[in-house]
């Protein structure tokens, strides 16, 4: 009993120290925001003399964060609307139906977690170009969405695999079709794990840089990674605006999580109950 107290202990120092270690960066940048350029160059480490809520103001102003919010939006909900939709809708009847080429077909989505992304890179280019959807918003929905598809049914088709038959029975004894079962009774059951490959699907969507740095090329259309770099190499002098520029851009990743964790907790808790 004592051991089992002693490891739990141990674990829970472990992971305040790596939390610690992870929230110190984003303290520092946060509050490095509110400097200015004096404060900043002669007191990196310390708080403010005065807080500079006015470095948001023009930060957002000068790297032009609005419209690459905008399309940082268009984009990562775009896919991920797309990707849970597809990826749910395979999931279900990879996980419920039996059929003869099930096996293949699942192995054939699985490998597609093992391909390096930014190794299509290139080819993608080429066939947007042919296509003529670079410079647009598809042009990044499009690869987000294929890419996380593998990812996002592996999930999926693990949970759902593991409800029992009866629902479905029970519904088609009530008079429901398929699609009604996928809707009304599968779908709503799979949240918790729906909610964990959303997050996944934002971070990345979110945080993305190559393929938005190759395929989009006007400045209208940039996303909020690029606009960040952009402001970067161009304002150089102003350190404490490009803080301010980090943490408005870190806000929509802390929120979402936040938003979703009620679920992300109740998949992991579902997971590890059903294992």
């Amino acid at each position: 009993m004592q051991t089992s107290l002693g490891k739990k202990t141990m674990i829970h120092v472990i992971l305040a120290v790596l939390s610690v270690i992870n929230i110190i960066p984003i303290v520092w940048m946060v509050v490095s925001s509110f400097k200015s350029e004096e404060d900043y160059a002669t007191n990196p480490l310390g708080l403010p003399k005065l807080w500079q809520v006015s470095n948001y103001t023009s930060a957002w102003k000068v790297a032009h964060l609005g419209t690459y919010f905008w399309n940082s939006v268009i984009v990562t909900v775009g896919a991920i609307v797309l990707t849970v939709l597809l990826g749910a809708l395979t999931s279900y009847f990879l996980s419920r139906f039996h059929f003869r080429l099930r096996g293949w077909l699942y192995g054939l989505f699985i490998i597609g977690m093992t391909i390096p992304i930014h190794a299509t890179l290139v080819p993608i280019f080429i066939i947007m170009k042919n296509v003529g959807l670079l410079n647009s918003h598809l042009s990044l929905v499009l690869p987000y969405t294929a890419f996380h598809l593998s990812i996002t049914i592996f999930i999926l088709v693990g949970f759902m695999q593991a409800f029992p038959k009866d629902i479905e029975e029970s519904a088609v004894m009530d008079g429901a079709g398929i699609y009604r079962i996928f809707w009304s009774i599968i779908l709503p059951m799979t949240r918790p794990a729906l909610a964990t490959v959303i997050i996944i699907n934002f971070i990345y969507n979110w945080n993305e840089f190559l393929f938005a740095l190759v395929l989009i090329n006007k400045a209208a259309l940039k996303t909020l990674p690029l606009g960040l770099a952009n402001f970067a190499g161009t304002e150089t002098r102003f350190q404490t605006l490009q803080m301010a520029a980090l943490s408005m851009a870190l806000v929509p990743l802390v929120g979402f999580y936040l938003a979703m964790e009620k679920q992300l907790v109740q998949g992991m808790t579902a997971g590890a109950v059903k294992g």
